[in-house]
């Protein structure tokens, strides 16, 4: 699945035990460690919102954080599966990685939350990762699609 766009990937390096790793633009070698969730915001009182025109605003903040290893951002790749946006302004986002070795999963968790809990109107942002279903190609945007010469 995650090997239909693995020639797509970049700053790749091989270890002397073989072991394939990337070396994202976070700089990490080794693994992270697996961040399952991650909180965002300041659990400020804000007066009610438009749902929908916060959902807007935090679908224009997921489209500035990027890949470390595709050049696209995450919500064109497809791996923002839920976004739940409540009158009060809590956030709750359901996303997934390209694979589960993904060498700053937590980082990317945790930025998703950090950034998304920083939208003007969010009173928190709770960011959980999952694996089910996997993340496909199939779930890319035409956009991103068009932009990596698969469509």
């Amino acid at each position: 699945m995650a090997d239909d766009i693995e020639h797509l990937k970049t700053n790749k390096i091989v270890r002397k035990d073989g072991k394939r790793l990337a070396l994202g633009v976070y700089g990490q070698i080794e693994p992270a460690g697996v961040v399952e969730e991650a909180f965002g915001g300041g659990n400020e009182v804000i007066e009610p919102v438009d749902p929908e025109a916060l959902r807007e605003r935090v679908v224009e903040t997921l489209k500035s954080i990027f890949d470390p290893e595709i050049p696209l951002n995450i919500y064109d790749l497809g791996l923002i599966y839920g976004i739940e946006v409540e009158d009060d302004g809590r956030l709750e986002i359901t996303m997934t990685l390209t694979a589960p070795g993904c060498p700053v999963a937590g980082m990317i968790v945790q930025d998703v939350a950090q950034k998304t809990g920083a939208v003007h109107g969010v009173r928190s942002s709770h960011v959980k990762l999952t694996w089910d279903p996997p993340w496909t190609k199939d779930r890319m945007s035409d956009e991103a699609l068009l932009e990596l010469g698969l469509l």
